[in-house]
């Protein structure tokens, strides 16, 4: 098991919709954005077969719902297939999330613990 803990907010589903609809240019930078810096917080984490990922969405208010928050799940598993964490974000290396939502209006950011699975456990 290991853990990250991405700083800040990552883009809310409605975000990621504003800049696909601007220019696939702006919705190309925000997902290199948001995978590069998962990538670059993963760079340390052992390279796994499988993960379960268990997030928690510090936000700092509950203005924007859950669901939408938890949209930037994508870039997620994409750093982390960057990083060489996993091979590839498909059925073989997802074995799954969870996502749980809390208020750190002083401090908001997206805790990640990464535990490897084997298929038999799930």
């Amino acid at each position: 098991m290991n853990k990250i803990i991405i700083p800040g907010e990552m883009p809310s589903f409605n975000e990621i919709v504003t800049a696909a609809k601007s220019h696939y240019h702006a919705y190309n930078r925000l997902k290199r954005d948001n995978t590069e810096a998962v990538s670059w917080i993963a760079s340390k984490v052992p390279k796994k077969d499988k993960v379960f990922l268990d997030i928690t969405w510090y936000c700092p208010n509950r203005q924007k719902d859950p669901d939408n928050i938890a949209s930037a799940v994508k870039f997620i598993f994409d750093g982390l297939v960057e990083a060489g964490v996993i091979e590839n974000d498909g059925w073989k290396q997802n074995g799954g999330w969870s996502n749980t939502f809390k208020v750190d209006k002083d401090n908001p950011r997206v805790e990640v613990v990464i535990s490897e699975v084997r298929d038999a456990e799930m």
